[in-house]
């Protein structure tokens, strides 16, 4: 950001992170440790159904825990492009239609009371919701319901505009709770991802390069081949695989992306 200045002080990186103790689900991760994946899926389905008592008590939208779920939850914000699934129709409709892989979605978050593009596009995706039985958008980002999302989704999609994102942590925290993370190249990501070993990432291009519609038809395009051809086939025709991409999220995100690493970090790279 600074390179062309001169006599700027060195910037030095330091990627947030999220408290562990309280974000993760223990019971899921004894079941991983204990390798006992009949255990580990049962908790998981459990987390999801608990977490659909409150999607339907917000929304009257009945969620199968069974159903492989998206979820996409956060501060709204333009760069975030809450909707970009729905930017392409023909291909929306297919997702939520199809009888061999079926999806339900889940829209939650807030967005700040001026912010009218953000308003815009909550209201969008509210009004859109009410077309199908397995779309739902929850109002709200608060802890508890925060924690239920994260425990409800399978896959956890997070799709800002390159390289705008500071650092994302909500992904973090969804990976502790069991859900795969389904992102642009951004943020932390950037530092935890392993595609298609610990979650999916859409390729990074020169964005720097490109309009901006150029980027976001190329982000939508990449986020549906990669659900199409790689997620929703491993969901459903091998999910020991599927399980083995999860724990290895679970695992990744434990000691790297921890508030304790990320306190010493500050202490031995900033105010030391």
């Amino acid at each position: 950001m600074w390179a062309k200045y001169d006599g700027i002080c060195e910037i030095k990186a330091i990627t947030n992170a999220q408290n562990w103790r309280y974000w993760a689900d223990k019971q899921l991760y004894r079941a991983k440790q204990e390798h006992n994946d009949v255990s580990f899926d049962d908790r998981k389905k459990y987390l999801k159904h608990r977490a659909f008592e409150i999607v339907a008590d917000q929304t009257g939208k009945v969620m199968d825990p069974n159903v492989l779920t998206i979820v996409w939850a956060r501060r709204f914000a333009g760069y975030k492009r809450a909707e970009l699934l729905t930017r392409d129709h023909k291909r929306f409709e297919a997702l939520l239609n199809n009888p061999k892989y079926p999806v339900q979605i889940i829209w939650a978050g807030k967005p700040y009371p001026l912010d009218f593009p953000a308003i815009t596009d909550f209201n969008h995706l509210v009004s859109l919701s009410k077309q199908y039985k397995n779309v739902a958008v929850c109002t709200g980002y608060e802890l508890a319901l925060s924690k239920r999302l994260k425990q409800a989704a399978d896959v956890w999609l997070n799709n800002p505009r390159v390289p705008r994102e500071a650092s994302g942590t909500s992904g973090m925290t969804a990976a502790m709770n069991g859900a795969v993370n389904l992102s642009t190249n951004d943020g932390w990501i950037c530092e935890f991802v392993n595609n298609g070993n610990n979650g999916f990432v859409v390729p990074p291009v020169d964005y720097m390069n490109m309009h901006v519609e150029e980027q976001d038809k190329y982000d939508l395009n990449k986020l549906y081949e990669i659900l199409e051809n790689e997620i929703l086939p491993l969901y459903y025709n091998n999910f020991d695989t599927w399980r083995h991409i999860v724990k290895n999220g679970m695992r990744d995100v434990q000691f790297a992306f921890d508030s304790n690493r990320m306190v010493e970090e500050y202490y031995e790279i900033l105010y030391k």
